[in-house]
Formats: structure tokens, C-alpha cells, sequence
């Protein structure tokens, strides 16, 4: 009896792994590459040029800082040509370097506040102060796969 549950329990092994190897041995055609969000804005009327300008200040210095800080890899402010009905004006895109943790962006965003003399109460105040420009319609985030 002991002899015929070693066989069985052999011979269930010798199944599985010619079965597991080939998984085993086949690797992705891909790789995690850095991660991507986008912002569609939808621009108030008579705002344009004024968001423009806060985009190239601030929005832009946060940015530039966040590069220099290696979290960052490259932004862009996109205009959509030729709008449809519900499509934004401009995407911002940011492409980061990797996801971060919750102490990361803490960390990050002391300094950021720090750059700017100011906190997070002052921020969102004047997150609040530019929905006077544009409507922030949502924002989407991709992660892009480098292929082998």
C-alpha cells in the first residue's frame, strides 16, 4: 500500500512538471515601463490665454522641479484640434518614472511647498481659484508596456 502511494504520488509529481516548465521557462514579450496621466481641460470662455499663463508658471515650474527631482520624465500640454461636443481643449500629460508610495508623494510635496512658500490648505484654495479658468473634465492613468 505505502509502495503504491509513492508511485501514485511520483507519478502525479512527473505530470506536473514537464506541464510547469515550459511556463516556467517562457518569459513576457513585455516589460512595466513608466507610468502616464493624462488631464482633459475643458477651458472656459474668455479663459484661454489666462490658463495658459498658469500652465506656463506654476504648472510648469512644479513640473520642471519634479524632472530635476528624477520623479518626473517629460510633460506636454496637448491641444485637441478640431474639437468634438464633450472633448476637452487640452490634455496635460505627465509621464512619471514609476508609481510612489504614499511617503514619496508626502516627501515630494513637502518640498513643493516649500519651492512655492506655501501648504496644502493654500493649494487647494487655489485648485478652487482656477475652476474660474477651466473645468477639469477628468483625468486618466496608463501604464506603458515596452516590448521585448
Amino acid at each position: 500500500m505505502k509502495l503504491m502511494k509513492s508511485v501514485m504520488v511520483a507519478s502525479a509529481m512527473m505530470m506536473t512538471v514537464p506541464m510547469a516548465a515550459p511556463a516556467m521557462a517562457q518569459e513576457s514579450s513585455y516589460e512595466p515601463g513608466t507610468v502616464w496621466s493624462a488631464s482633459r481641460i475643458k477651458v472656459l470662455p474668455g479663459q484661454f490665454e489666462n490658463y495658459m499663463d498658469h500652465l506656463a508658471g506654476q504648472w510648469k515650474k512644479v513640473n520642471d522641479f519634479a524632472k530635476a527631482e528624477g520623479m518626473l520624465v517629460e510633460y506636454h500640454v496637448l491641444a485637441t484640434n478640431n474639437a468634438r461636443d464633450g472633448e476637452p481643449d487640452l490634455v496635460l500629460v505627465i509621464e512619471y518614472k514609476d508609481y510612489y508610495s504614499i511617503a514619496q508623494q508626502q516627501a515630494f510635496a513637502k518640498k513643493v511647498n516649500a519651492m512655492l512658500a506655501t501648504d496644502e490648505r493654500k493649494q487647494t484654495a487655489a485648485s478652487g481659484d482656477r475652476s474660474k479658468m477651466r473645468e477639469l473634465m477628468g483625468s486618466t492613468e496608463y501604464q506603458e508596456l515596452v516590448l521585448k
